[in-house]
């Protein structure tokens, strides 16, 4: 087995959680160098997880100081340091999206291919045991023909302010997780889309353009019909679900005992005591998974399951999902692809 140096860019909430999994849960990562915009935010959690903290992230692309890259920066960060491990030839990991715009994508991704430099983006769903099974009985043929899918993500409470203009909108920053998904799934291309969205809740939402609510319906290349809603206010908790409607059977991801539902039939179940309360909760396991699967990737010992293309292709999808917004019209993802020059 080879053993691998990994440098941790970001030691925020999401950055934290890997270096937790990189250095207690993953065999064969020996040494995690922990890099951050606050020096001592990164010392302090190489200091509690066991690393070794850098100055800067830029010590990281200093040749042969480490193996791999795992970037869980600020968004605004990503392109950059994406472009400099390419440079370096560091296979990189790295947390949705590339970057909030498709130019910095497309070129970060193109320095990415043309060095040849494994990227994986953090889609985590496609991890997660729920969205695998559905997958493997949707790919098997045992739902049938699948008609419609639904697709749900309702955040408990919604992020502060300043987050907002730095989160590229709704769209951009947590229905893409949606979009990702239902390609994954079905194999299937989304043609069209129609999005509309709210803006009811906290002023700060109008004030960068953005909403608190959305529902997009997008229309599959085999005629699939896929309604995907996503809402920044859940007071009951943290719901992720989908559904696969088939003409045999139908099949629910993210249904258990700790669904923030309640069903009004008098023979139906309550509100869970325990409701999931976020994402890191949530899609833990996935999480772990993910970078597991990128450690493998690295040694070679399988290819990335979440290519840095996969990142441009759900993005293109939620641009296609603002402009319609924003335009009240039906729009194809090759819209927005075009006018970036991607077409």
């Amino acid at each position: 087995m080879r053993n691998l140096r990994i440098a941790l860019l970001g030691a925020g909430r999401i950055g934290a959680f890997h270096a937790t999994t990189l250095t207690h849960h993953l065999e064969g990562v020996t040494d995690l160098l922990i890099a951050d915009a606050d020096p001592p935010r990164a010392a302090a959690l190489a200091a509690r997880v066991g690393a070794k903290a850098l100055d800067a992230p830029e010590e990281a692309f200093t040749a042969g100081a480490v193996d791999a890259v795992v970037i869980a920066t600020a968004t605004a960060a990503h392109a950059d340091l994406i472009t400099r491990a390419a440079h370096a030839r560091l296979p990189t990991f790295c947390e949705k999206p590339i970057a909030v715009d498709l130019p910095g994508t497309a070129r970060a991704l193109a320095e990415a291919e043309r060095t040849g430099t494994l990227l994986q983006i953090g889609f985590q769903r496609r991890f997660d045991a729920g969205y695998r099974a559905a997958r493997e009985a949707l790919r098997s043929g045992r739902l049938g023909r699948v008609h419609t899918i639904r697709a749900v993500t309702s955040d408990a409470a919604p992020p502060p302010a300043e987050f907002l203009p730095l989160s590229g909108g709704l769209f951009r920053d947590c229905m893409v997780h949606d979009f990702d998904t239902v390609r994954w799934l079905t194999g299937r291309e989304v043609t069209e889309v129609y999005a509309r969205g709210s803006d009811a809740g906290a002023p700060a939402f109008r004030e960068h353009g953005d909403v608190d609510t959305a529902c997009a319906l997008l229309t599959l290349d085999d005629g699939t019909l896929v309604s995907a809603t996503a809402t920044r206010y859940n007071g009951a908790g943290y719901d992720v679900r989908t559904e696969l409607c088939g003409e045999r059977d139908q099949w629910a991801v993210g249904l258990d005992e700790r669904t923030p539902l309640t069903s009004a039939e008098p023979a139906g179940p309550g509100a869970p005591r325990r409701p999931w309360p976020g994402f890191l909760e949530r899609f833990e396991s996935a999480y772990r998974a993910e970078l597991d699967a990128f450690v493998r990737a690295v040694r070679g010992a399988r290819n990335s399951p979440c290519p840095g293309r996969e990142g441009l292709n759900a993005l293109l999808i939620a641009e296609a999902c603002e402009l319609s917004r924003r335009e009240n019209r039906p729009v194809s993802p090759a819209e927005p692809a075009a006018a970036a020059g991607l077409g």
